[in-house]
This record gives C-alpha cells, sequence and structure tokens, in this order.
C-alpha cells in the first residue's frame, strides 16, 4: 500500500508540474521572461564577485574597504534607483490594459529623475573624506573608503538612466535585450578592473580608484545603449518613446506616489546593512574582510533573485493591468516554486562545499589576515544557509505586492524591522555585551526569517489584488 501510494503521488506530481509548465503564468512563460533578468542580475554578481577578486589581489585593506563604500555609494543612488526602476510596473500595467502610449512617457519621467539624482550626488561626494572619517574605520582602510566613494558618486546618474530605461523591456517581457546590454557593460567594467586596479596594458595602476571609474564607465556604456534601443524607430509609433518626453506631472507624480515608497524602501534597507556593516567593522579588519567575502558569496544567491522579483512584478502588473487577480496570484506561486528550487541548491552548497565560493580569493591573496578572514569567512556561510529559503520568500512576495502598487506596506514593515530586528539590537549586543561576529550575523538570520513570514501573511490577505497604479482607462463616447 505505501509503495502504491507513493507511485501514485510521484504521478499526481508529475501531472501537476506538467500543467503548470505549460500554463498561463506558468513555469515555461516565467523562464522565458525571467531566465534573461536571472541571467543579467547573476552577471551583476559576477562582475562585483570578479572586481572583489581583484581587489583582494591587490590588498586586504583594499578588499575590507570596497564593500562599505559601495553599500555607502548605493545607500544614496537607490533612493532614485528604487523609484526610477518602478516605472516597471507602470508599464507592465499599461501593457496589460492596452495603452500603448503611455509606455514612453512613463519612461521618460524616470529619466528626469535620473539627471536630479546626477546632481544631487555631488553633495554627498564632495563629503567623502569626512564621512569616512566619522566613521573611524582604520586610517589605511578609510582613505580607500573615501576615494571608492566619491567616484561611484559621479556614476549615480548614469545608473538610474539605465535603470529607468531597462525599464522599457523588462516591464513588456522583452528581456533578451536586457541581458545582451548588461553582458557587454559587465565586460567592458571588468576589463577595465583589470587594466586600472593592476596597471595592465600600458594604462596606470590606480588600485581602488581604477576600481571606480571601471565601474562608472561600464555603466556609461549600459546607459547609452540601453537609450539609444530605446529611441530605435520600430517603438516611436507604437509606444511614443521619442513624442512622449515631455514632463507629465500627472504621470510623474505618480511615479513618485508609488515609486518613491519603493525608492525609500531601497534607500533604508541598504543603509540598515550599511550600518550593519559599519557595526561589524568596529570588531576590527578581520572580522569586516570576512563579512565583506560572505557578503559577495551571498550575493551569487541573492542576485539572480533580484531577476526573478522583476519577472514576478511584470507578470503581476500585466495580469493586474488586464483586471485578472486570480492569474497574477498565479504567477506568483510559480515564481516561488523556482525561487525556493534555486535557493535549496545555494544553501546546501553554502554548507557543503563553502571552499568552492571562496578558493577564487584566495587564488593570489597572501598572507595571514587573509587566511583568518577565508576561515572565518567559511562559518558565515553557514549562517547565510539557514536564511536563504526565507529570503527567496522575501524576494518573491514583496515582488508580487510592489507589482499591483503595495509599497508603502512594504516600505514600512521594511524600514521597521531592519532597524528594530537587525541593526539597533547588534548596535546594542556589541556596545554594551561585547558580542562576537556570530551573535551579530544571528541578527541578520532573524530579520530575514520574520520578513520572509511577514511578507507571505500580507500577499494570502489579498488586498494586492484590489490595487492599480495607472488612471483608469478612459471611457469611449
Amino acid at each position: 500500500m505505501r509503495a502504491s501510494h507513493f507511485r501514485e503521488f510521484n504521478l499526481n506530481l508529475i501531472r501537476s508540474l506538467r500543467r503548470r509548465w505549460g500554463a498561463s503564468g506558468g513555469y515555461r512563460e516565467f523562464l522565458f521572461i525571467a531566465t534573461p533578468l536571472i541571467l543579467s542580475t547573476a552577471s551583476w554578481s559576477i562582475q562585483h564577485f570578479v572586481d572583489r577578486v581583484f581587489l583582494t589581489w591587490y590588498s586586504t585593506e583594499a578588499l575590507a574597504a570596497a564593500l562599505p563604500a559601495g553599500i555607502a555609494s548605493f545607500t544614496f543612488i537607490s533612493l532614485f534607483m528604487g523609484t526610477a526602476q518602478y516605472a516597471n510596473t507602470f508599464i507592465a500595467q499599461y501593457m496589460g490594459a492596452r495603452r500603448p502610449e503611455r509606455v514612453g512617457p512613463a519612461v521618460w519621467q524616470g529619466m528626469y529623475l535620473a539627471l536630479l539624482s546626477g546632481v544631487l550626488a555631488l553633495v554627498p561626494a564632495h563629503f567623502a573624506a569626512e564621512l569616512f572619517d566619522f566613521i573611524g574605520h582604520d586610517p589605511a582602510i578609510r582613505s580607500e573608503e573615501a576615494v571608492y566613494f566619491r567616484i561611484l558618486c559621479y556614476g549615480t546618474s548614469l545608473q538610474v538612466l539605465a535603470t529607468a530605461v531597462s525599464c522599457f523591456f523588462s516591464g513588456r517581457g522583452e528581456t533578451w535585450i536586457l541581458l545582451a546590454v548588461n553582458v557587454v557593460a559587465i565586460l567592458v567594467n571588468i576589463a577595465l578592473d583589470y587594466a586600472l586596479i593592476f596597471g595592465n596594458w600600458g594604462l596606470p595602476a590606480m588600485g581602488m580608484e581604477g576600481a571606480a571609474w571601471a565601474t562608472n564607465i561600464g555603466l556609461l556604456v549600459s546607459a547609452l545603449a540601453f537609450t539609444a534601443l530605446f529611441l530605435r524607430k520600430r517603438y516611436r509609433d507604437e509606444f511614443a518613446t521619442l513624442r512622449g518626453w515631455r514632463p507629465d506631472a500627472e504621470l510623474l507624480r505618480r511615479l513618485l506616489r508609488y515609486g518613491g515608497p519603493n525608492g525609500i524602501n531601497f534607500m533604508l534597507d541598504i543603509m540598515a546593512f550599511t550600518f550593519f556593516l559599519l557595526i561589524v567593522g568596529r570588531l576590527g579588519p578581520i572580522e569586516l574582510a570576512a563579512t565583506n567575502l560572505a557578503f559577495n558569496i551571498n550575493s551569487l544567491a541573492f542576485m539572480p533573485l533580484i531577476g526573478c522579483g522583476i519577472a514576478v512584478s511584470t507578470m503581476v502588473g500585466q495580469r493586474l493591468g488586464r483586471d485578472e487577480p486570480q492569474e497574477a496570484e498565479y504567477c506568483t506561486w510559480t515564481g516561488v516554486h523556482l525561487a525556493l528550487l534555486y535557493m535549496g541548491c545555494m544553501s546546501l552548497g553554502y554548507l557543503l562545499i563553502p571552499d568552492l565560493f571562496l578558493s577564487p580569493f584566495g587564488a593570489h591573496a597572501q598572507g595571514e589576515d587573509f587566511v583568518a578572514a577565508r576561515d572565518l569567512a567559511r562559518s558565515l556561510l553557514r549562517v547565510v544557509a539557514i536564511y536563504c529559503l526565507f529570503d527567496a520568500f522575501y524576494m518573491i512576495f514583496t515582488a508580487a505586492l510592489k507589482g499591483a502598487g503595495d509599497t508603502r506596506y512594504v516600505m514600512w514593515v521594511s524600514v521597521t524591522m531592519s532597524w528594530t530586528i537587525m541593526v539597533l539590537p547588534a548596535f546594542v549586543a556589541l556596545t554594551y555585551f561585547d558580542a562576537g561576529i556570530f551573535a551579530l550575523w544571528m541578527f541578520i538570520c532573524v530579520y530575514i526569517v520574520i520578513m520572509g513570514i511577514l511578507f507571505f501573511l500580507r500577499f494570502r490577505g489579498g488586498r494586492w489584488k484590489t490595487m492599480r497604479v495607472i488612471e483608469e482607462t478612459p471611457e469611449l463616447s
């Protein structure tokens, strides 16, 4: 009986998987949209991974400085990037509502936001040295942090512009173009990393400064390529990509209303992790370098989830634009299934073969400090393995909620939980109880577990099914 029940269970499972494979919003459709996004975001993580490997070879101080300075820069950029990126939801819902003429104007509002971000970025760039003096890391690390941060700030408008224009393709489901552009830009970045960090190919050896300029040049390639493709003749008539250039006060107001909370959430979430890194940095350079190693390796799991999340937001937005909330829910669960499968594999890898992920960093790194940081990072990866599956819940369910327009709830919960569960307890534990690195990391683990559960419950509540970010379709007289 037990054997027959097991066979029956397997047959039913296979039938269910086959049905979901070919169904609207099923695995095949999801993978068609998500695969280029997953590969694209995975390529971003590979870029950062290679960048950190090169910096590890350059010096342990450069490795320790790269992540705090990079995240500090991204904290500022993320406010504008998160707001501009929300054009993806507008485009998806306009496409679902069969209003393609509104797509081009939605992209242009994000482009105007990119120009503003570049001007405002000059302020933190000017005060880079004072910022990292205030933070108070080791002097050798501090000078590297300031240089890296300042130059990355100069690339703010390029990153926001590339993000805004890329939404034209992701929101419509034309995601293979994103992969092509991002791969070219990342290859340029990696090649320039190799040349400018170490002084290869006749170029000067610039170390951290070279790594930052390589990043900005890669962003320039990405922004120019996306803009050129966006303005192609084949898109101008149907999507108003050229004639829709004029500022649209109402559309911009909607983008800020729904995308603003997304940008604020993005910024404060990154800020929380930045503060966590600064807290860890007080333990010493070994602990900070080990945390950098673990975070960079975790990006191999996390960044593809961002691609899955964009795909979920696009599919949910398109179906809500067509007023099909049940189909939107079905798409979300498709994304959850595949994200859990991927994160489960990564979790096992972190537990069973951590040295596979750590070995590239040690190829040319030398010294007792690196060995100590690597050994500590090996243990930290076991903590990452604990929360990987909950991270999948967190990313996919928040993507579905954002695809509907439920950005304020996501913002308030994320901000509240990140500071009350992760940052403030870590600060108190270190300052008053002399906590060690593993105690601090457990706060991250608890935070992600709770967030995965909370957003699952919000999704199950179903309020998001009635939300829309676009204006109602005009009635035909």
